[in-house]
């Protein structure tokens, strides 16, 4: 199933993504690629939520795969498409989070996501929100969105205990 939603990813911006600006979006493709694998390192131990590999590879693989396809793929079909007028961008960030939980609510019926340590399926849909919109902020404003992404982590931490240490 992980596989069968990056390759879905894949075909829907050969379709519907502006390549011919890919560069334009790059770095916010790097973003959060980096913000995904980030989680991983600072979670290791004590995950909030946690993919369930299909048959051919395992739990590394799955994370890799969405860390560095589909999520930067995604990224980029997002800010093919962003709006110009603040209305229809906050209209289009709930499109986009309406999509990701769709698809989070899929892998959860069919038993490849899980949550634990206090995080809950409705989590997701405000964090789907907050990512959004810390990406639209990242592709005009990158030091402004790596601020809050700071910000946004120490609260997370804090908020579900995440035993995270500094330094050792």
């Amino acid at each position: 199933m992980h596989i069968a939603i990056a390759i879905l990813t894949i075909m829907a911006s050969f379709k519907w993504g502006n390549w011919r600006n890919w560069r334009e979006y790059h770095a916010s493709m790097f973003f959060i690629a980096t913000g995904g694998l980030l989680y991983e390192y600072i979670v290791k131990d004590y995950a909030l939520w946690e993919f369930h590999p299909d048959l051919l590879y395992g739990q590394d693989m799955t994370v890799i795969i969405y860390a560095l396809i589909t999520m930067p793929v995604s990224i980029f079909l997002f800010l093919s498409h962003f709006p110009v007028r603040w209305f229809y961008r906050l209209l289009y960030i709930l499109l986009w989070s309406g999509i990701y939980i769709a698809v989070e609510w899929i892998l959860d019926v069919f038993g490849r996501i899980s949550y634990q340590n206090g995080w809950e399926f409705g989590y997701s849909f405000l964090f789907d929100i907050i990512m959004f919109s810390v990406i639209a902020l990242h592709q005009y404003y990158p030091f402004r969105a790596y601020i809050l992404s700071v910000f946004i982590i120490i609260f997370l931490i804090l908020y579900f205990k995440v035993p995270f240490e500094f330094a050792k």
